[in-house]
């Protein structure tokens, strides 16, 4: 690996997060009268913030996408609950040991911030990042390249010497939008795509060990 910022999509990439988010939907679906929906119908719907999730399961459900007071249900069960079932991917913390020594690693999640930091810290994961933006930041959230690029510019790095790496059509682009590298990986939850999204300069692992040994790019020097 031979970036020298990595940046790190939260769920789906860094964590398995999808019945904790299944469960508090379902919870805040409860509360409002409605039946709960499929853990793979929720999981379809993650990756572009709470809000869109929860309009999403609003309308899955038959209820107003705008029903009033649903996002703060659905954050308030999801804080509380958000440790119960999710867990590191196998083979992450090693990875991020063996990364941290050798690039600048940061997170960008359109997860709110609040959650994204106690996830990393109950984890044990917080204390390998430089930075960590969240989806409620000032810089918008994903697929819009500004928390990409802000890191880039607080890293000193340029984006060309930038990898994103995400499971989603979401993270592939804002990747692109940034003009930054993408990894994709396949294990994660959010990897949902045709194929003819893809244009043949992406990067793909199976495992978060493969990110360590991936072959070397010229869009990505090696470092010195």
């Amino acid at each position: 690996m031979n970036a020298r910022l990595i940046v790190f999509d939260l769920d789906g990439t860094l964590v398995d997060s999808s019945v904790d988010l299944a469960n508090a939907v379902n919870a805040m679906l409860h509360d409002l009268g409605a039946a709960p929906i499929p853990t793979s119908e929720v999981v379809g719907m993650v990756g572009e913030g709470a809000p869109v999730l929860v309009r999403r399961a609003l309308s899955a459900a038959g209820l107003d996408p705008e029903t009033r007071g649903a996002l703060d249900g659905f954050l308030s069960h999801y804080d509380a609950h958000l440790l119960d079932h999710t867990q590191p991917y196998p083979g992450i913390v090693k990875t991020l040991e063996n990364l941290s020594g050798r690039a600048r690693v940061a997170v960008l999640t359109n997860k709110p911030s609040h959650a994204t930091e106690l996830v990393l810290v109950g984890l044990r994961l917080r204390r390998f990042f430089q930075d960590v933006i969240g989806g409620d930041s000032k810089w918008g959230r994903k697929p819009a390249p500004h928390g990409l690029l802000h890191l880039c510019e607080q890293g000193g790095v340029d984006p060309a010497r930038t990898l994103l790496v995400g499971d989603s059509p979401v993270d592939l682009a804002t990747a692109r939008n940034a003009k930054a590298g993408i990894c994709l990986a396949r294990y994660g939850f959010g990897f949902r795509f045709s194929g003819s999204e893809f244009r043949g300069d992406e990067l793909f692992i199976d495992s978060p060990a493969e990110l360590v040994a991936l072959p070397q790019s010229p869009e990505l020097p090696e470092l010195p």
